[in-house]
């Protein structure tokens, strides 16, 4: 499926930033072990947003820790501007589903953490910090700690704490879904701002999300993984940036609609669940193809299915 983008202010740099080469990864010893990624190639370029999807055990978050450096692969190869990763990435930045906090630290405190590995001094830790809570709207909340905050609130501590740090590649791993849904639509579109104005240092994103809205909202390009083991079953180009800011477009319902098919008939050829499949050399007609033992649910949580409710009520049902 392709999908032209427009000249969304990270398209005009195009420098692979950080990249995986044939990259598998095993868990567990020799005779017992599985493989939980097979064979993933990826390039993330400077002015990117890309997200990864798929079902839960397809190994997305993984990846995201491969390419942290957070774990080394069994096979292949993790490139940092074209140079082999050994250890820890120091230009990635990760924020969490869980918000990991320190509960006995204030805001001003757990944001200042992500600056003790740097060489800096502790006014200008102090400085960036602040500059960190100001710019992720916690202005006010400095001396506060977490157990005063709100859910919404703490996820935002953990964005200013993974910013502070100007890295050049942000790592979110489903970020927003501990939050419910006004929050996290408030805290989407925030980021997005920030990301599209420039008004933050990081070069390229990487999301991991079971929210197959969120990422068509948001991504620039879209991975959809299957499971057993962990592979790219697809990758599709994002919607143009005024597509994605228009709401539910016609483009936007369809692109959902699509990732949708493709998860939820994980042994069926890829190529004849997109658009305009009978112009796709080899597709199986419709009627012909084999029906999937099982239909796998989506991944939503109690306050997306709330939203949806909510939503069919305001447009009469239907």
């Amino acid at each position: 499926m392709t999908t032209e983008l427009d000249t969304a202010p990270a398209a005009a740099d195009q420098k692979v930033v950080l990249a995986a080469r044939h990259v598998s990864k095993y868990y567990g010893e020799e005779v017992q072990r599985v493989l939980v990624l097979d064979d993933v190639s990826l390039d993330l370029r400077a002015g990117e947003f890309i997200a990864l999807l798929g079902p839960s055990g397809s190994g997305k978050s993984t990846l995201l820790r491969l390419l942290a450096g957070l774990l080394s692969p069994s096979s292949g190869e993790v490139l940092v501007r074209g140079q082999l990763l050994r250890g820890a990435n120091p230009q990635v930045a990760m924020v969490f589903q869980s918000f990991a906090l320190y509960p006995w630290l204030t805001v001003l405190e757990n944001v200042e953490l992500g600056l003790l590995a740097k060489e800096v001094t502790a006014t200008e830790r102090r400085e960036r910090a602040l500059q960190a809570i100001d710019l992720i709207g916690l202005d006010g909340f400095e001396s506060a700690y977490p157990r005063e905050l709100s859910r919404g609130m703490k996820q935002r501590v953990g964005f200013a704490r993974a910013l502070v740090v100007e890295p050049e590649v942000l790592f979110m791993d489903e970020p927003f879904s501990a939050l419910d849904v006004l929050v996290a639509e408030n805290l989407r579109h925030e980021l997005l701002d920030l990301w599209q104005e420039r008004k933050i240092p990081t070069r390229a994103i990487l999301m991991v999300t079971h929210n197959i809205d969120e990422a068509v909202s948001m991504a620039d390009r879209l991975l959809v993984f299957g499971a057993n083991p962990g592979r790219v079953r697809a990758e599709l180009s994002g919607l143009p940036l005024l597509a994605r800011q228009s709401g539910k477009s016609e483009s936007h319902i369809s692109l959902v609609d699509t990732i949708y098919r493709i998860m939820t008939n994980p042994d069926e050829d890829v190529a004849t669940l997109l658009p305009g499949e009978a112009s796709v050399p080899g597709a199986t007609p419709a009627l012909a193809r084999k029906t999937p033992a099982f239909q796998m649910l989506p991944h939503v949580g109690i306050d997306e299915l709330t939203g949806f409710i909510e939503r069919l009520y305001t447009l009469g049902g239907a």
